[in-house]
């Protein structure tokens, strides 16, 4: 079914992997499979996904193939199926039951490859009350205690984009789960189902901070603990030019020399007395506002004080030490995240742009050897952009 790992290609060269396509935290996920070499193959549905964005600029699809199946046809769940009898992995992103219904179910997959590890992408989970009702990462997130931890105590929660809960607590769990159920089907053991919720990722997040407030060390609210704001050394503050910097100087050696650097040194024990940590950071707020935010890194440039610029997603990939490593990189024109993490044998790369959709239907069916992949004569619609170059991306959606 797979083929050995090749070198350059990354550590899952070889493993084969079927995503039904959704949006948000599955195609990431597979695009971090993909990444890590994995031969991706994106079903996406006639129409395309509804993300509202233009496909060549979701660099959540590189590295990754397209094919096109409509599984509302009566020929949909076979051409899906004969995927899944010489995939590996197969992820979707369903509410519980739809796979079922429209045939694609772990049974259905598993009655045609019973090794094959089948991951499903939730935000509620596959069973409980909330299972059927539809959320977004924000609900997730705020039930689990997770959001309200984050922000300032006089203020609403802080919504920290979608990273908490569709990346953090979804994808990079699904991920997680995949990975080690094909360890075991490797091992001699047989495929499974992988239920990756979002709830229950994100509560996992939380582990160390719920063993915190089992011992006394964190209050059950937010903005008064020692890593969510309340502390005054490990915070943001505003400096003379609007921009902000960052401060987590909370082993004392850092925080004598974060204080020493700041010209704060009459400061330098008012650290161990919560009672002070107002005064505290209205001194340490006060002194950030005489300086841009330029000024205040070259001043904190070399030293272990833990203060960095607060950087835009514009600027981030021009920051010295993330150039330096090749955090960033741009392929076809877009600039985008590397692939993480890095690994010293089976290297990865950004080795194709965005797949748009359809556009390797008879790639896939050529390479897969699945040949009721393409589509009857006549019938363009299904693989709209066969005949494209794969990872040279149009800047407008054909699809």
């Amino acid at each position: 079914m797979t083929a050995a790992p090749t070198a350059g290609q990354g550590p899952l060269s070889g493993v084969r992997v079927v995503e039904l396509a959704g949006i948000g935290p599955g195609p990431f996920a597979a695009m971090l499979l993909a990444d890590l070499g994995a031969d991706v193959v994106r079903v996406d549905r006639p129409g395309g996904p509804g993300l509202g964005i233009d496909p060549a600029c979701d660099v959540t699809n590189r590295n990754k193939r397209s094919v096109v199946v409509d599984l509302k046809a009566a020929d949909g769940p076979a051409r899906v199926l004969d995927l899944a009898a010489r995939a590996d992995v197969l992820i979707e992103g369903y509410r519980p039951g739809v796979a079922e219904r429209l045939g694609v179910g772990p049974a259905d997959c598993h009655a045609r490859n019973p090794r094959l590890v089948y991951g499903r992408m939730t935000g509620w989970g596959q069973q409980g009350p909330l299972a059927q009702r539809a959320g977004h990462d924000i609900g997730y997130i705020a039930v689990t205690g997770t959001l309200g931890l984050i922000g300032r105590a006089d203020q609403p929660p802080a919504v920290p984009a979608n990273l908490v809960g569709d990346y953090a607590g979804g994808s990079l769990y699904l991920v997680v789960g995949v990975l080690a159920a094909l360890h075991h089907a490797r091992a001699g053991g047989t495929g499974q189902v992988v239920d990756a919720a979002i709830v229950d990722g994100a509560a996992h997040l939380a582990s160390m901070i719920h063993g915190m407030l089992a011992a006394g060390a964190w209050q059950d609210r937010r903005g008064a603990n020692l890593l969510d704001g309340g502390c005054p050394y490990y915070g943001t503050y505003a400096t003379s030019d609007g921009q902000y910097m960052a401060v987590g100087a909370l082993e004392p050696r850092f925080y004598e020399e974060f204080v020493r650097i700041l010209g704060i040194e009459d400061q330098a024990r008012a650290h161990e007395d919560p009672s002070r940590w107002g005064a505290l950071r209205e001194e340490v707020a006060a002194r950030f506002r005489t300086r841009t935010r330029d000024e205040w890194t070259a001043l904190f440039e070399g030293s272990d004080a833990c203060v960095a610029p607060v950087l835009s997603l514009r600027e981030a990939p021009h920051h010295p030490h993330l150039a330096a490593r090749g955090t960033f990189t741009d392929h076809a024109g877009l600039t985008q995240p590397a692939p993480a993490p890095r690994f010293s044998a089976t290297p990865t790369a950004v080795r194709t742009g965005p797949a748009r959709p359809g556009a390797h239907t008879a790639d896939v069916a050529r390479d897969w050897d699945v040949p009721h992949l393409l589509p009857p004569p006549g019938n363009p619609a299904a693989h709209p952009h066969a005949g494209t170059t794969p990872g040279h991306p149009q800047r407008k959606a054909t699809s």
